[in-house]
């Protein structure tokens, strides 16, 4: 059980890091870079790269969750409580993220990608992205803080 759940909590630690990477790029580089850009160019360049992003990063983000549930119950079957409760502290983070993903990202990432779509520029272009940016810096706060919970998971 014990090398089984460690296992699970590389596979988290990888694919939690894939989610924290790119959130963590958009709050400290894309955001300032996009405040230099046009609202033509905003809406072109972010419907697009929601468009891949919500494609592509689905499958690490559910591998990320999966993993950390995996190890979560492993840890605590082989009597490991630290373990246990540092992978459902990851979880719960990211559970959280989702929450506030599909709450506020998602749609946001919708009306970029259909306005990119129909050659648009919404009216209301800087103010989808200007709402997008407020919860970045929260969301890859929180995968830093899930990452950090699968050190500890690990070193425990």
């Amino acid at each position: 059980m014990h090398v089984s759940a460690q296992l699970a909590a590389l596979i988290a630690i990888m694919s939690v890091g894939v989610i924290y990477g790119t959130d963590a790029f958009c709050a400290l580089v894309q955001r300032p870079a996009l405040a230099r850009v046009d609202d033509p160019t905003l809406t072109v360049v972010m419907g697009n790269v929601h468009r891949f992003g919500d494609r592509r990063l689905p499958v690490p983000g559910i591998s990320g969750m999966i993993a950390s549930a995996t190890a979560c119950v492993l840890a605590a079957m082989a009597g490991r409580s630290v373990a246990s409760a540092t992978a459902g502290a990851a979880l719960a983070l990211l559970i959280s993220w989702l929450l506030i993903y599909l709450r506020i990202s998602a749609p946001i990432n919708r009306a970029l990608i259909a306005a990119a779509d129909g050659h648009e520029t919404p009216t209301n272009a800087r103010s989808l992205q200007h709402d997008w940016d407020r919860v970045i810096t929260l969301r890859a706060t929180m995968q830093a803080l899930a990452v950090a919970a699968w050190c500890v998971n690990l070193m425990s």
